[in-house]
């Protein structure tokens, strides 16, 4: 659709501005009152960077069908007239819908124009908020694998200890128990004996130097 350029022969007052906030992800419609008592041409634009005016849709007469300009035939905007306002409603906005729109119809060679500025909020925040709990999520992901292998290294440690400990009790116990702990004093008296009755052997005398028996008849033989 085309639209009558806005020229400097043609009249163009701001009958009203107001400001509409709405969360992101959320449907909105925008309002803006007709004091025209005849079917006349309605439109929605949209301003960008303050300089730039894109237009939206259009219609004639309450009764007319919503023509969209392009980029916005994607069934996001639905454009409705009755014979006192005219509305646009934004189907899931987001922050990239956020600026002025502009509301305008023609009466008696007058252009009308109502300014609504549209306040897209939360997504931003709720996209902090989101990478803000990912960000929490890891850290507790990685305190718990610390804590599990710090956990891991002190249990071996401690089983490491109590393995070493055991072992030495053991040696201690069987040291305890032995036959040379038990009887040391036995030990040392057998000892005593078997070199008493080596050194006797050694100092024992040879036959012929004994004492003759004196109830023994002796014989020598040549």
């Amino acid at each position: 659709p085309t639209f009558p350029a806005v020229t400097t022969w043609i009249s163009v007052s701001v009958s009203e501005s107001q400001t509409v906030e709405v969360q992101s992800g959320e449907d909105v419609t925008l309002l803006c009152s007709s004091t025209s008592t005849a079917p006349t041409h309605t439109f929605w634009s949209k301003l960008y960077n303050k300089t730039k005016i894109s237009c939206i849709s259009s219609m004639y007469g309450s009764e007319g069908k919503a023509s969209f300009c392009d980029g916005f035939q994607n069934g996001k905007y639905e454009m409705s007239s009755n014979i006192t306002t005219i509305s646009l409603k934004i189907k899931q906005v987001d922050v990239s819908d956020s600026g002025l729109y502009l509301c305008g119809f023609y009466m008696s060679g007058h252009t009308r124009l109502t300014v609504t500025d549209l306040n897209v909020q939360g997504k931003i925040e709720f996209n902090l908020m989101i990478f803000l709990v990912e960000e929490l999520d890891g850290i507790a992901k990685l305190t718990s694998m610390i804590l599990g292998a710090v956990t891991v290294f002190l249990v071996m440690v401690v089983i490491g200890l109590a393995v070493k400990y055991r072992k030495r009790e053991t040696a201690h116990n069987e040291e305890e128990h032995s036959p040379q702990k038990q009887n040391p004093v036995s030990d040392d008296l057998n000892y005593a004996a078997l070199s008493f009755q080596s050194k006797a052997k050694r100092k024992r005398r040879p036959p012929s130097e004994r004492e003759l028996e004196p109830n023994v008849v002796y014989a020598a033989t040549r």
